[in-house]
């Protein structure tokens, strides 16, 4: 189901024709710390089989986020960020509130989000340190080849 929030400073979509693959790839692959060097068409098909959500100054957009889900039990929420033009503006509390009251992910049981920095944000959204954390399992490969050779001072290619 497709929606639109518009707050008063920009726009929250989740049409995925309207997302910008080259801004979201951009960021994911040379500005976070979570999944720098990461493929565009890796990038491409984790949109197709996902939640989006966009932040639009005008046509410009200038935020994501990004939610897997089952639409009835869990959801997690990746990949959010806000361009550094548009920091300290409120935007990230928007995507979020457009998260948490898109109609696909209401009642759902659990939500889920991993971060360095942000946990003021997230908790403003209802979201806490894990209850159980030594429940919490996880298979974690290495860097994306282009980060990995990024470090080693390889060309990337």
């Amino acid at each position: 189901m497709l929606h639109e929030c518009r707050p008063a400073e920009v726009s929250i979509i989740t049409d995925p024709s309207r997302l910008d693959l080259d801004v979201i790839h951009g960021f994911l692959s040379r500005s976070s710390y979570w999944a720098a060097g990461i493929p565009r068409d890796l990038v491409a098909r984790a949109l197709r089989h996902s939640t989006c959500f966009g932040a639009f100054d005008g046509n410009e957009q200038v935020g994501f986020a990004r939610v897997i889900s089952d639409h009835a039990t869990f959801a997690y929420v990746c990949d959010v960020f806000v361009l550094d033009s548009h920091r300290g503006r409120g935007v990230g509390k928007q995507l979020m509130a457009a998260v948490k009251s898109h109609p696909d992910l209401q009642g759902l049981r659990r939500w889920v989000l991993f971060t360095r920095d942000a946990h003021e944000l997230y908790r403003q959204f209802g979201f806490s340190e894990a209850r159980h954390p030594h429940r919490l399992m996880e298979i974690q490969s290495g860097p994306y080849p282009a980060a990995a050779a990024a470090r080693e001072g390889e060309p990337t290619a």
